[in-house]
């Protein structure tokens, strides 16, 4: 199994960017796929995660309305737009397979299926 994230970088605030997971040894229609992130000092947390099988999305309370996940299981490609960007979406980015997706959240990030990640920086 192996994650590749990239796009990340250095943003001002109210900007945009794109990343792109690139994924190989699983499927998208056995697993959802979803971005977490982890800031210095804080906890690791969903940001977003989607069913590449039936659509379904879950965005944590904080992003909703500015970014925008989505997935290409041709391509084993998952995608997170972000626009107007805060200081605190500051973060490494990792992309992760999950077991689901529900009204609640996106479950567990599979045990070690990982990537090395993706900054994220914003200023202001």
């Amino acid at each position: 199994v192996q994650l590749v994230e990239s796009g990340g970088g250095l943003v001002q605030t109210g900007g945009s960017l794109r990343l792109t997971c690139t994924a190989s040894g699983f499927s998208f229609d056995d697993y959802v796929i979803g971005w977490l992130r982890q800031a210095p000092g804080k906890e690791r947390e969903w940001v977003s995660c989607i069913s590449d099988t039936d659509g379904f999305t879950h965005y944590e309370d904080s992003v909703k309305g500015r970014f925008t996940i989505s997935s290409d299981n041709r391509k084993h490609t998952a995608y997170l737009q972000m626009t107007n960007l805060k200081e605190e979406d500051t973060a490494l980015y990792h992309c992760a397979p999950s077991y689901f997706v529900n009204e609640h959240g996106c479950g567990p990030p599979v045990n070690g299926y990982w990537g090395q990640g993706t900054q994220v920086t914003v200023s202001s």
